[in-house]
């Protein structure tokens, strides 16, 4: 993989790819977890680190997407971070388990899988079909707007499509898994 290549030869203009494509996420994961943006980039800088000395053992194994990795390491580098501060004001056995980066990674995987099984079902879906459900929730159009662009003659008719275009997606998803 060359950002794992790149990494390990330490090419700065890799990390910054990295930093660039991956830590808006870890940014968002922890402020969304009562994090601060110094406390996000504290962590992800370590999430590189041991990424770093991973690669650096020789024994480095990407199983999953270097993105998943990268996000489970921070998901458990935070957790553990929590887990410290929450000892400090709290007795331990009050604390719950943190999730072991592996488990983490199991179900981040699995994530993938369902992603691209939904991805194969929208290509077999074709058009116009995938564009009303692109349109309706990733690009959070109206009803009304999706019934002007496709020219159907009322917003009702417009969602009567949208669900049987979801029928459809549902048959081809639920065929292929």
């Amino acid at each position: 993989m060359k950002t794992v290549n790149g990494i390990a030869r330490g090419d700065t203009a890799v990390l910054e790819s990295l930093y660039h494509d991956y830590f808006p996420m870890v940014l968002n994961m922890i402020l969304q977890n009562k994090g601060t943006e110094e406390e996000a980039k504290d962590v992800f800088q370590e999430a590189v680190i041991v990424l770093y000395d991973k690669i650096k053992q020789g024994d480095f194994e990407l199983s999953s997407k270097l993105k998943t990795y990268i996000y489970s390491v921070c998901r458990r580098l935070w957790l553990k971070q929590l887990g410290n501060q929450e000892r400090a004001f709290q007795d331990v056995s009050n604390y719950g388990e943190v999730i072991p980066v592996e488990d983490d990674l199991a179900k981040h995987r699995e994530m993938e899988l369902q992603l691209s099984l939904m991805e194969q079902a929208l290509e077999k879906l074709g058009e116009p079909c995938r564009t009303i459900i692109h349109d309706f929730y990733i690009g959070n159009l109206s009803m009304q707007a999706i019934c002007e662009k496709f020219g159907y003659t009322s917003a009702d008719n417009a969602k009567n499509q949208k669900y049987k275009c979801l029928q459809r997606l549902k048959r081809l998803f639920f065929s292929t898994t």
